[in-house]
């Protein structure tokens, strides 16, 4: 068994620590208030800003990056931050727009390895995911998830789920999978513009999806601080509080700024 620290910063931005390994998920260190496009007439406001400056986070020795032509998952001081890391994995696309030696692109189903004496190698493998509804791809661009394993897991894989909505390749995913801890992007994203269309999975989906994978522990991510969230930790608390105790013990709300340990 290994026991990992959490530490979430904000939205999409975990600090992942084990066995001598410092992982950073989607970089998002921006202050607050302003706006940011999202493309095809879309924008929104950050809100909130981080729990930790990008000075506080200390050395990191690889960055996984979902996709990084969203500013909610990548922005400026995210942007910068990457120039000192010695990995990073991410979409193909976004490997080709971010460039550069030391940048791995993966699509759905690929897999890279970390490597480091005196530690555990981690293999990751992309998962799917798509931002928004049927045929919305081409618009809202590659994402991808992350599924990370190494020796002495005891609970199965850790996923990074990535922005996505709960469609079939992710639920087959999921189900092959059979992770034990999630860090589950939730949100229910939504656009004045194009309506109804959600581009992130809602509290409704995040305990279909656990229904049928049974993780042992899920932590929401990516679903405070910017005005397109339209589902917060209010929302998922009450759709938490209608279901049987047992699918609801997972979910665990990682505290903001500080490291919480979960044995994967």
């Amino acid at each position: 068994m290994t026991e990992v620290r959490f530490t979430h910063i904000g939205g999409p931005t975990v600090l992942i620590e084990f066995a001598g390994w410092r992982l950073l998920t989607d970089p998002t260190f921006d202050p607050p208030g302003r706006a940011y496009a999202f493309g095809w007439g879309t924008s929104s406001r950050k809100l909130t800003g981080p729990a930790l400056p990008p000075e506080d986070i200390g050395p990191v020795d690889a960055v996984l990056l979902t996709h990084d032509h969203h500013s909610d998952n990548l922005d400026d001081a995210g942007r910068a931050l990457l120039t000192d890391i010695a990995t990073v994995v991410t979409t193909r696309t976004g490997a080709r727009r971010l460039g550069g030696t030391t940048v791995r692109g993966l699509k759905a189903g690929q897999s890279s390895r970390l490597e480091a004496p005196g530690r555990p190698s981690i293999d990751i493998t992309a998962t799917p995911c798509r931002h928004g509804p049927p045929l919305s791809r081409p618009i809202t661009g590659e994402v991808v998830g992350f599924a990370l394993t190494w020796p002495g897991q005891h609970h199965g894989p850790l996923w990074i789920t990535g922005d996505t909505v709960l469609y079939r390749a992710l639920r087959k995913t999921a189900a092959a999978l059979r992770p034990g801890t999630v860090l589950l992007h939730l949100g229910g994203v939504q656009f004045p513009l194009t309506g109804p269309a959600r581009y992130t999975m809602t509290a409704a989906d995040a305990l279909d999806l656990c229904e049928t994978i049974h993780p042992r522990t899920v932590c929401p991510v990516h679903y405070e601080g910017w005005q397109h969230f339209r589902e917060g930790r209010e929302t998922l608390a009450a759709e938490l509080e209608t279901v049987p105790s047992e699918r609801g013990k997972a979910f665990t709300w990682l505290p903001c700024g500080t490291a919480h340990p979960i044995t994967v």
